[in-house]
């Protein structure tokens, strides 16, 4: 049996999807720029706000904000599916690419909100592909660091 998720609307969550058997789930720039391009056009349909992001390898992390109760489940059931169709078919596979149901928590807002986000825009740094978070182009470091666009 499953546990039901805590989601309560106006406080973050800190969302974690693992590639299955801890495979990659991107392999290209391509695959990088298709899932950000839908991460942001599932997040504006699903009234998800997101705070901080880092797609790694075989893995993804998000800090968002869920505006209604299933605002996060609809989030990550969209972006899924077109991302598992896309990734399918270009690299002739079928099956599960994600492994089982995505995690969460909840992420008290006055005291965790900023270490949350300094922990996902870090984590290329700590996995050793990059020496420092502005180098990794798949983060939203760039932009709440940097003040990219």
């Amino acid at each position: 049996m499953r546990r039901p998720r805590i989601v309560v609307p106006g406080i973050p969550m800190h969302i974690v999807q693992r590639g299955n058997n801890q495979q990659h789930c991107f392999s290209a720039k391509e695959d990088y720029i298709a899932f950000l391009e839908w991460l942001r056009e599932y997040s504006h349909l699903s009234k998800s706000n997101i705070h901080a992001y880092v797609l790694m390898p075989n893995h993804v992390h998000f800090l968002a904000t869920p505006q209604d109760e299933d605002s996060i489940s609809i989030l990550m059931k969209r972006l899924g599916q077109r991302y598992v169709q896309f990734f399918n078919r270009k690299y002739n596979r079928s099956g599960t690419l994600w492994e089982g149901r995505y995690k969460s928590c909840i992420v008290e807002p006055q005291k965790y909100l900023l270490d949350c986000c300094r922990y996902i825009e870090t984590h290329p740094v700590r996995a050793g592909l990059a020496t420092d978070p502005g180098e990794y182009p798949w983060s939203s470091y760039g932009i709440n660091g940097q003040g990219e666009t």
